[in-house]
């Protein structure tokens, strides 16, 4: 029979609680790597709101390109190139890094198709050339009161040719039962019956290309309604007869929108006319993503509206800039 010494027992003792403290120091740290492992994405969207708000413009912004939608007929190279000029706009006046591109990027960039592209884009098939001033507005108006008037006309000739469309089908298909519950009609009543059914397909489609015709102008209507709002809110015009449109489709109409949440930060481009138009929706956008808010100076990029044509910063922008970024 073996029995333990009492040094024995001591070293036992010792290496227990040697054990102990490496687990007890261990264990919490695992705990934690699991946890930032798994909550990673929002810990460093915390950390980057954070340096954001009290220490903006001490690091750059890292973005990436997340959602883009190639029905814009650009290419993602073209997108980027914008992007690049868009940053430069805020960095060049600094001579600082304030953006810089990461594929895992906090700042999400989307390029977004919805009704307000898809508006700008049936206008420019339409062979209308908007520009933001009064001119285009008066012009673009003037066409939408022509073609919802020729829609009216247009809508009031195919209620009538349905009408006629529907007698002469009641008609047709009860003359069809009348003689099918007689065993059938003769030859010749047989033959203007199949005649009267190539006149009524006839008919039919003629109603249906009318239908497409009337879609179609109805599709243009909500396009320039659209593109009407925007002028009108760009030139500070009261356009209430055409917001019911803008009411159903949420609101105030917006090129683009920069959301910062807990769940990320992100800035979705949703409509341009042109490059120009592109570089400075993203320069308004990536301002709002440094933590600069909206100006009163119409000209400025910081503007609530995206109007102008000037890729620039004005001097309340590069004040605004320089206050954020405590650079005298």
């Amino acid at each position: 029979m073996t029995t333990k010494t009492p040094w024995m027992r001591f070293l036992k003792n010792d290496m227990l609680k040697a054990m102990y403290k490496v687990l007890k120091t261990i264990i919490p740290l695992i705990i934690l790597a699991v946890a930032v492992y798994f909550f990673r994405a929002p810990l460093l969207n915390l950390w980057a709101r954070f340096n954001i708000s009290y220490f903006p413009c001490a690091q750059p912004i890292g973005y990436t390109i997340n959602s883009f939608d190639s029905r814009f007929g650009i290419t993602k190279d073209q997108f980027m190139r914008a992007i690049n000029k868009a940053e430069q706009i805020w960095e060049k006046p600094l001579g600082k890094e304030l953006f810089a591109y990461e594929p895992e990027g906090n700042l999400k960039i989307n390029l977004i198709y919805d009704y307000r592209q898809e508006a700008t884009v049936k206008l420019r098939k339409l062979g209308l050339v908007i520009n933001d001033d009064r001119a285009s507005y008066d012009a673009l108006k003037a066409k939408l009161k022509a073609l919802e008037s020729a829609y009216a006309q247009k809508m009031a000739l195919f209620q009538a040719q349905q009408t006629i469309f529907q007698k002469h089908k009641t008609t047709h298909e009860a003359e069809v039962n009348y003689w099918n519950k007689r065993g059938g009609a003769n030859p010749k009543t047989y033959a203007r019956l199949q005649e009267d059914r190539v006149a009524l397909d006839a008919e039919l489609a003629e109603l249906n290309k009318l239908q497409d015709s009337l879609n179609n102008d109805v599709d243009n209507i909500n396009a320039m309604i659209t593109v009407l709002n925007r002028l009108a809110e760009s030139l500070n015009i009261d356009a209430g007869e055409f917001n019911q449109t803008n009411e159903e489709r949420g609101g105030e109409f917006e090129e683009g929108l920069y959301y910062s949440g807990p769940d990320g930060q992100k800035i979705d481009i949703y409509q341009f006319d042109d490059n120009d138009k592109l570089v400075r929706v993203l320069t308004h956008e990536l301002g709002h993503a440094l933590g600069l808010e909206h100006l009163d100076d119409p000209k400025a990029i910081m503007y609530r509206l995206n109007q102008g044509a000037n890729t620039k910063l004005t001097a309340n922008d590069l004040a605004a800039l320089k206050a954020l970024c405590k650079v005298e």
